[in-house]
């Protein structure tokens, strides 16, 4: 379909977008895939229930199960403008573009060092995640789960455990924790 040629007012409205620009709208259909959401301002959509679309990991820095465990239909949102999505004409949003990062505010106050309490949320065949504080989890590696050598989480921990742990690695622009159960001298 050309979108240019067959919905000019629409192709106008979105071309004129600001990366970073907040847009208010309602939330008009919720699918397996992301958000769509109908913009304040702007034409409709030919095709979608709306010109705005959030993907799923732009909806939140949480985690979760089903878009509609954080926004519902009707539901009137403001979301960042992300970029112009040429192949489907729609905006791309971000709500969580417009919410505090969480792992930035939790690193703030936390250093390599620091012993942290958590539950374990997720056994992986490299080690373990633990939650640390509220939509935080960092890995603990496999090799720093005991202090001898293992080939699974399983037996030493089980999802659900709350375990005392260190941060050994903290990588702000990827948003990763690194765990260790080992003591210090230990590691």
């Amino acid at each position: 379909m050309d979108w240019q040629a067959e919905n000019p007012e629409l192709w106008a409205f979105l071309g004129s977008l600001e990366r970073g620009e907040v847009l208010s709208g309602t939330v008009a259909a919720i699918e397996r895939f992301g958000v769509f959401v109908a913009l304040d301002e702007g034409p409709g959509h030919p095709l979608f229930p709306g010109v705005g679309f959030i993907t799923l990991p732009e909806l939140s820095w949480h985690r979760f199960e089903a878009a509609s465990d954080v926004v519902r239909v009707g539901q009137r949102i403001s979301a960042e403008f992300l970029w112009f999505d040429t192949g489907n004409a729609e905006a791309r949003l971000s709500l969580r573009a417009t919410q505090p990062d969480p792992f930035h505010t939790f690193v703030e106050g936390t250093a390599v060092g620091r012993e942290l309490h958590g539950r374990v949320t997720k056994l992986v065949p490299f080690g373990v995640f633990v939650q640390v504080a509220d939509g935080i989890e960092g890995l603990v590696h496999l090799r720093d789960l005991t202090s001898t050598s293992v080939a699974s989480p399983e037996g030493v921990v089980r999802v659900g455990d709350h375990i005392t742990v260190t941060v050994t690695h903290i990588d702000r622009e990827r948003r990763r924790l690194t765990l260790s159960r080992r003591t210090p001298s230990q590691l």
